[in-house]
């Protein structure tokens, strides 16, 4: 059996860990929290690069807004969703239970359609809590994603 490693087109530091970053000419596919055992990889196509540079700004300022090419897989009903997501401002965070009475379907259903999200931080579904908590991350409840979470609604919260 051969053992492939994953493609992405830069492996990158940012404050919270390492991200890796797939796109290609059409745009940017998915943006993946990794280990910080991966190996850093330099942005090797422009639109990677770009997307690096975004996030470089996007930690300095946490105000930035992305305007980036995206060309990401998901159902209508995701697409929505994460629509929806890219409107939320920064340090405005809004409640899964919120979102889902403004689009008109369940807190359960926003919760997945962020859980599939291919391109966190890009559209910000950190943005979303729960009522009572800042709620899980990418699928998770506690660890990395989780910390990343925190991390980028107390670096929005600084203004």
């Amino acid at each position: 059996m051969v053992s492939r490693k994953p493609r992405y087109n830069a492996v990158v530091e940012l404050p919270f860990g390492r991200v890796a970053i797939a796109a290609d000419s059409d745009g940017l596919s998915s943006i993946m929290l990794v280990s910080h055992n991966t190996e850093l990889q330099p942005p090797d196509n422009g639109v990677a690069r770009k997307i690096y540079q975004a996030l470089q700004r996007y930690v300095r300022d946490p105000l930035t807004r992305f305007d980036l090419p995206l060309n990401v897989v998901g159902t209508d009903f995701q697409k929505r969703v994460w629509r929806a997501l890219e409107k939320i401002p920064p340090g405005k965070p809004i409640t899964y239970g919120a979102l889902a009475k403004r689009l008109k379907t369940s807190a359960r259903a926003i919760g997945g359609a962020c859980r599939e999200n291919p391109v966190p931080i890009i559209v910000p579904c950190h943005r979303v809590t729960g009522a009572a908590d800042r709620g899980g991350y990418m699928g998770q409840t506690r660890g990395p994603a989780v910390q990343m979470k925190h991390w980028l609604l107390s670096h929005e919260e600084r203004d």
